[in-house]
């Protein structure tokens, strides 16, 4: 039998990166989490704690801080059924995976729908977040996967449409005879990080009829950062695929243009959520559901998909 305390000394440690800060979350001494862990470790025996800046759960670990909060979540659905139930542990907490745009644009809009949550975000591109769910490590995933991972539902959302955008001057600098594969093979760009694909899909999308040999690519800027990609266009760094509702007020003022007007990238996303039980979880799907139909570019599958999951 699994003793739960100690599970949630564990718990503490891996989701706050230390020891202190898990005391400090659980109204204990650091010595006090550091003997529970411990002792968990001598019993299981096995490590389950890599000590360090910040303190990393081991793959044994990680297992069973994941089975902590799938516990907790569970616990959640019987306390409105149970007054006599102890709540002393507080709110539960949620871990989802979710893409940095959608988490600018529309998601905080689901988040604050559902009061009496914590969240523990993890970011990742829309097309790895998937790997999450599968990995067990969260809860639930904004995705562009649509297949379903093993033990999920998955829900359509709509489509976040993207905008090569660049500051009117840039484009004068780099693309006064017109935007050609030739122009974009030397023209900066701004790329999010290593799995950010959005620049090269967009590319193929404007110079359909390129050879694939003979696609631009271009140089480019590292921003991990989705309101520095927008002020790294309006500054003139470079040209970045940017989200529409950041961009909007900026095109209609003039202070960005499309490199080719008319040509937006739509990439649709996709809610994937575990399917264990419990009113937190549906309450968040029903919230990311309407937030994100509301927000989102309407595609087929979207409209067809009807109404949120009861739970």
């Amino acid at each position: 039998m699994l003793d739960y305390p100690l599970l949630a000394a564990l718990a503490a440690v891996i989701r706050t990166g230390s020891f202190e800060r898990a005391a400090r979350q659980l109204h204990v001494t650091p010595s006090a989490v550091s003997q529970r862990v411990k002792l968990l470790e001598e019993r299981l025996g096995t490590v389950l704690v890599v000590r360090g800046q910040p303190c990393t759960g081991t793959a044994a670990g990680q297992r069973l801080c994941q089975h902590v909060e799938r516990v907790a979540l569970l616990e959640s659905e019987l306390r409105d059924t149970l007054p006599g139930l102890n709540t002393a542990d507080g709110p539960v907490t949620l871990r989802i995976a979710v893409n940095a745009d959608s988490l600018a644009t529309w998601f905080v809009e689901a988040m604050a729908n559902v009061p009496g949550c914590l969240f523990d975000l993890v970011l990742d591109d829309q097309d790895h977040s998937a790997e999450w769910l599968r990995k067990g490590e969260v809860l639930a995933a904004v995705t562009a996967s649509a297949a379903p991972v093993p033990g999920c539902n998955s829900h359509p959302l709509g489509a976040l449409r993207y905008r090569a955008t660049a500051s009117p001057d840039y484009v004068r600098r780099h693309f006064a005879d017109g935007v050609t594969a030739a122009e974009l093979a030397s023209a900066p760009c701004l790329t999010f990080n290593r799995k950010d694909q959005l620049q090269a899909q967009w590319l193929h999308l404007a110079l359909g009829d390129c050879d694939s040999a003979q696609m631009p690519s271009p140089p480019t800027h590292w921003l991990p950062s989705t309101h520095a990609f927008v002020d790294g266009a309006l500054a003139g760094l470079g040209w970045g695929m940017n989200p529409d509702p950041l961009v909007a007020d900026h095109l209609a003022a003039g202070r960005l243009v499309e490199l080719v007007p008319g040509r937006p990238l739509d990439v649709p996303l996709y809610w994937q959520q575990s399917r264990i039980a419990g009113p937190a979880l549906t309450d968040l799907s029903r919230a990311v559901l309407r937030a994100g139909r509301r927000a989102l570019h309407r595609t087929d599958t979207a409209a067809n998909a009807g109404s949120p999951p009861a739970g």
